[in-house]
């Protein structure tokens, strides 16, 4: 007979069941997108490895195995733009005539707005800049039709940080050899091989005296010219040490043949009456003694391919005898910035903002291992665009604006006239939606359009440009990592977002449970900040790293992805009024 007692059990037993047939599913269901995430990369970069520069192609992720083409201003001309609201309704998609359903810019994916620039209006004329805010204004729009307005959907953001990263580690291997005051910064281009036996000669450890056989030891004098002072690094080999015998040595110097160990000068003795050497502990044979070859012996591997030159990589190529380093260059990007609404100087006025991103995005991208060139402010100017982009010979072209549908936004219509394959064109992250990844033609140089607005093209930043950069200067990619989120973070309904958080040890409000789970007492987790907003800079500023928030956001207490920014190590752990 069931006792009453072993019903709740049985539920129990149940409802687990249910919740293992349940995450198991999920399971499946995450394998099989992420496999056809990496199809449609592969059926990507292909397509434009292999396409002509005077057919330029759209690659529409979602839809890998159909293309469509790039369209012309004079294509598009015509048709009807509009706005949505951050959380609208999910991107409306119709059949076209080129085969992949198309979106226009009425029917974009919610919140396409929150990448406009702060004070925009649809009232807004050609020429007029923003009220307020910093950055560029990416979202220009007035009554007429857009000069493009049928874009494929949107990529998914890991399919597009997965897509930059191939393209860059696909390019042509490039190599240099520099010598080792050059080399800080670069990555090696070859594994680093030990040139000769580390260290080269048993050698002292430390400052002391050196012994041959049992003690006491009559003390000794070293030949070849240092007397009392024993024998000193720098020196040839000494003569051996006779049994019974004891030496001064100092740290670095080549033991004599014979000896049996060193003794610190702090646990030694000297009887000067008696002139003898007594140890106040024991000694052990080969105490204090590096042999050699202990680190290395010549022809090791001592690191891979693919490592970035540090200091302590420079000394480590000294020791082991490199005078030089065959490395890769370092990618060389030209950066453009777009926007006749930009200040250099002074304070905003008269509808004039100041261009936040000219002096971030240069120091952003050395950070990351570029050659960056000063940045060139070309305006609204369709033409000085299309001279740039066509003799630029850097390895990446980075534009700032004009990645919209605005009568000014120029990008989409160069790049469609002068024939670029585009990768990536809009992501599905917020901020950043109108950001893109193109190829110009005849190999050219790649090309990343960032959003106008400050932390929009940030996003831009570290979802297109760091990966391509990683792989075009011969980097690993970053290893993911997840950490706990203290607080609640809201989310887009369709979107992944990027939040700026900052990294905290210590106890956290939203403990998790007994199991651990949590950001508890002692618990490292991250503390989202305030002033996220796609024209802020302020929560970035405070931040180490930016929080990787699927659709629909995530409670106090979940791991989420972290995205380190390159100051990370430099950053103090503090959070102040930013959360």
């Amino acid at each position: 007979m069931t006792r009453a007692a072993d019903v709740p059990r049985a539920a129990d037993v149940a409802s687990a069941a249910k919740q293992d047939r349940a995450a198991g599913q999920t399971r499946a269901a995450e394998a099989a997108h992420a496999a056809e995430e990496d199809r449609a990369v592969d059926q990507a970069l292909a397509l434009v490895a292999g396409q002509s520069s005077r057919e330029p192609r759209f690659v529409a992720q979602s839809q890998p195995q159909v293309r469509a083409s790039v369209q012309s201003p004079q294509q598009s001309a015509g048709r009807s733009s509009g706005q949505s609201t951050e959380h609208g309704p999910s991107p409306s998609l119709s059949a076209g005539g080129s085969g992949v359903s198309p979106r226009r810019s009425s029917d974009r994916s919610p919140g396409h707005s929150d990448d406009r620039s702060p004070g925009h209006s649809p009232d807004r004329k050609p020429g007029n800049g923003p009220a307020n805010g910093s950055g560029h204004d990416s979202g220009r729009s007035s009554g007429q039709a857009p000069a493009r307005d049928r874009r494929g959907q949107a990529t998914a953001w890991r399919e597009a940080r997965a897509l930059a990263a191939r393209a860059g580690h696909g390019a042509a291997p490039r190599t240099q050899r520099l010598s080792l005051d050059r080399t800080l910064g670069h990555v090696l281009a070859e594994p680093l091989a030990a040139l000769t036996d580390l260290p080269s000669f048993d050698t002292s450890a430390m400052d002391g005296w050196v012994v041959a056989g049992p003690g006491p030891w009559a003390l000794g004098r070293s030949e070849g010219g240092s007397g009392e002072l024993g024998i000193l690094a720098g020196h040839s080999a000494p003569a051996p040490l006779p049994d019974g015998e004891g030496v001064r040595i100092a740290t670095g110097a080549r033991i004599p043949a014979n000896a049996t160990a060193v003794i610190r000068s702090e646990h030694a003795h000297v009887d000067e009456a008696k002139g003898m050497l007594h140890a106040q502990r024991q000694v052990v044979p080969g105490q204090d003694i590096r042999p050699r070859g202990q680190e290395c012996r010549s022809g090791d591997q001592l690191l891979p391919a693919g490592t970035l030159v540090t200091a302590a990589v420079l000394g480590l190529s000294a020791a082991a005898g490199y005078d030089d380093l065959v490395t890769v260059p370092r990618p060389r990007v030209d950066v453009l910035v777009l926007g006749d609404e930009l200040l250099t100087a002074g304070l905003p006025h008269d509808g004039l903002i100041r261009d936040a991103l000219g002096p971030m995005i240069g120091p952003w991208l050395r950070a990351l291992g570029a050659e960056v060139s000063a940045p060139r402010r070309l305006g609204d100017d369709a033409e000085a665009l299309q001279h740039a982009l066509t003799t630029s010979d850097a390895d990446l072209v980075i534009t700032t604006g004009g990645t919209a549908a605005g009568p000014v936004d120029h990008v989409h219509p160069v790049l469609a006239k002068i024939g670029a394959g585009l990768l990536v064109d809009g992501v599905a992250v917020r901020p950043g939606h109108p950001m893109l990844l193109a190829r110009l033609p005849s190999d050219g140089p790649y090309l990343v359009g960032l959003p106008g607005n400050p932390l929009a093209a940030v996003s831009g930043l570290v979802t297109l440009a760091e990966p391509l950069l990683r792989g075009l200067a011969g980097r690993a990619p970053e290893e993911p990592y997840r950490v706990v989120v203290r607080d609640e973070v809201h989310g887009h309904p369709h979107d992944t977002r990027l939040v700026p958080v900052v990294h905290r040890v210590g106890s956290a409000k939203g403990a998790g449970s007994p199991a651990g789970n949590g950001a508890g007492a002692g618990v490292e987790h991250v503390v989202p900040l305030h002033y996220n907003g796609p024209a802020m800079l302020r929560g970035i500023a405070a931040a180490d790293g930016l929080a990787v928030v699927p659709p629909g956001g995530v409670r106090s207490g979940t791991e989420v992805e972290i995205l380190d920014l390159p100051w990370a190590s430099a950053t103090p752990w503090t959070e102040g009024c930013f959360t």
